[in-house]
């Protein structure tokens, strides 16, 4: 293997750990779980495929760990609207992961980016566009790239297809991981963008309003008379 090949890997692992581990911290894991479940997906990639069915297999490294960590989220969601929502949302995405696979070519090498990038890209986007919070768009980022598979695994069998559907088959670098680190840093960085705004406009009710100045004039007029003839008095 070419040395140039394996430094640059090194230096992807490098940059995709320190963009998982931000993740994590996001939705509200302590530093140790968060490192500890990235080295359990690094590992988990070196791992061979759990077969399910003779053409579907599973890889825990890129499928089976973030499921779990997707699961514990939901059980952790705010509200049952919430679930709904990531729920919803993943099948959503899923679909259109499914469409974008149909639509794009079927070869590699006629595609200018890596195919599961392009999937891991259209999943975040997706799931950041109809989700309502961080929580949602990492379960939906997630769970609706899984989705796809299992769809593109049934529309094999109904088909008479041949072909294998490694869930999760590129481990730390499949576009699950890829799809839940963009679903959940356009969340919080439009989130937060959309804060700021709105933070700019959240004090308009401290502006003046009309009748409000005279008011007030007429009220320290008043107090001063007041004290004028305690003046007086005295």
């Amino acid at each position: 293997m070419p040395l140039s090949y394996i430094l640059l890997s090194i230096t992807g692992l490098v940059i995709l750990f320190g963009f998982a581990h931000r993740v994590l911290d996001r939705m509200k894991m302590t530093d140790t779980w968060a490192f500890l479940v990235i080295i359990g997906m690094i590992i988990g990639t070196l791992i061979p495929n759990i077969p399910i069915t003779k053409t579907v297999s599973i890889n825990i490294g890129g499928a089976a760990i973030p499921i779990a960590v997707c699961v514990y989220l939901f059980l952790r969601a705010e509200s049952t609207r919430e679930r709904v929502n990531a729920v919803v949302v993943s099948i959503v995405t899923g679909i259109a992961v499914f469409i974008a696979g149909r639509i794009l070519p079927a070869e590699p090498e006629a595609m200018i980016i890596e195919p599961k990038y392009i999937y891991g890209i259209v999943g975040g986007l997706i799931a950041y566009l109809f989700s309502r919070s961080r929580r949602s768009a990492f379960i939906a980022g997630v769970m609706g790239i899984m989705l796809a598979n299992v769809m593109q695994a049934v529309s094999n069998y109904l088909t008479g297809t041949r072909g294998a559907v490694p869930i999760g088959g590129a481990g730390f670098f499949d576009s699950v991981v890829i799809s839940m680190i963009i679903a959940v840093f356009l969340s919080e960085i439009i989130g937060e963008t959309r804060e700021k705004i709105q933070g700019g406009t959240s004090k308009k009710h401290l502006e003046p309003r009309e009748g409000m100045a005279s008011s007030l004039i007429d009220t320290n007029k008043k107090e001063e008379g007041d004290k004028n003839e305690q003046k007086e008095d005295e």
